[in-house]
């Protein structure tokens, strides 16, 4: 017999974690297993949502009783596999259905779903899907619909009694106040790590959003610049070319992240970009970004070894290092998180003399003493905003 005293419990449980920033996968597994205390005979449950990444179309969170809770996190391109086209919470979504259900008791019955073949030879005998929409950021393509899609199978002989069916409708209301909550602060942690950066986004999800909010810091600048932009923009044209700018930005760019680091800017086809020195010694983040300098010459190698490149795709890399001003700049309006000083300015210069001395990459005196036996001296030359000529070094 199902306690709608007990299920009150499960609801006002739900509410105490809407107020806070639980972790989806514990939370679904958590209320799974209230709802079975409370005599709703869920076996299998599956929830299911689509979210605003740059990467990731949807997530689910697969539970079934007595297995470990599963989080999934579906890239874009599965959205077209076979698996998917054939789903049943893909017709709810695009028939914008509120609620799917199949008796799967009749093992003779035919099932126009494949998983509901596969669920009923395992013994279950109910399957029903719900679907409860509201507003929250996504990528508006085929579903037009937010929200989130729960599926929810059992194995009790008589399949959910109405009871039990109230009991899942009345919860997942609440599930889905719940979710909101938190996928919407997901989404915000998403927007702001994808355009600012992990750390910059941090700081200002944290607070540090007015202008000037910033700090001193030290750190390993790394800036590169993409040679010949203008002629090979003006012989590939605007689309080629802005697929070419993003195979030149997972070299760079993508070299940094790897190794750690923080990308700032994009500017224009430059990269700015830094290893923090914080608690770290300066001897990690220059073996850092020196492993990010190899990577971008390993992916540069291997972009131009297509014999059908019809432009080698060829670089300029700085790496500097120096106490640099972290924090908002702008006007308050319009912001941006980024590094200013004298190092950044440095980098810049210095990329720019990659060109003169016929080398892909140059170090500044202080990197180079920890580059051992791979820097080699290049000259010593005028910097704007040194007082004396300073020494640079290749990189072998």
């Amino acid at each position: 017999m199902i306690s709608m005293v007990e299920i009150d419990g499960i609801e006002d449980w739900l509410i105490g974690q809407a107020l806070g920033r639980p972790d989806m996968t514990a939370m679904f597994a958590e209320m799974c297993e209230r709802l079975r205390q409370c005599e709703v005979p869920v076996d299998r449950a599956m929830l299911v949502w689509s979210t605003l990444h740059p990467l990731i179309e949807a997530e689910l969170v697969f539970w079934e009783n007595g297995s470990d809770v599963q989080h999934e996190r579906i890239p874009h391109a599965e959205e077209d596999s076979e698996e998917w086209l054939t789903s049943p919470i893909r017709a709810v979504l695009v028939n914008r259905e509120p609620m799917l259900r199949r008796k799967l008791t009749n093992a003779n019955a035919p099932h126009e779903f494949p998983i509901l073949n596969t669920l009923s030879e395992a013994g279950y005998t109910d399957y029903l899907i719900l679907s409860t929409e509201f507003e929250i950021p996504a990528i508006r393509g085929e579903y037009p619909s937010t929200g989130i899609i729960v599926s929810w199978s059992t194995r009790d002989t008589d399949g959910f009694s109405d009871d039990a069916l109230n009991a899942i409708r009345y919860i997942q209301k609440r599930l889905a106040l719940a979710a909101r909550a938190t996928l919407e602060g997901q989404i915000s942690k998403t927007v702001a790590e994808t355009y600012l950066g992990k750390t910059a986004g941090h700081k200002v999800l944290n607070g540090q959003i007015r202008h000037g909010d910033g700090e001193i810091i030290d750190a390993v600048i790394y800036f590169s610049d993409m040679r010949h932009s203008t002629a090979i923009a003006e012989a590939l044209g605007p689309e080629e070319y802005l697929g070419w700018l993003n195979t030149y930005f997972d070299a760079t760019a993508g070299a940094i992240l790897e190794n750690d680091g923080e990308v700032l800017d994009f500017i224009g086809d430059a990269v700015l970009g830094v290893f923090p020195i914080g608690p770290n010694t300066l001897d990690e983040a220059v073996s850092r970004a020196i492993s990010a300098a190899d990577e971008t010459r390993k992916r540069l190698k291997k972009v131009n070894a297509d014999p059908s490149l019809s432009h080698p795709l060829k670089v300029g890399v700085a790496l500097s290092v120096g106490s640099v001003m972290f924090g908002n700049i702008g006007v308050p309006e319009r912001l941006t998180f980024s590094v200013i000083g004298q190092a950044v300015h440095a980098a810049a210069r210095i990329e720019s003399l990659t060109k003169t001395v016929g080398t892909d990459i140059l170090l500044t005196g202080d990197i180079a003493g920890h580059a051992g036996n791979r820097a080699h001296p290049a000259g010593t030359f005028d910097l704007e905003g040194f007082t004396r000529r300073q020494p640079l070094f290749t990189l072998e």
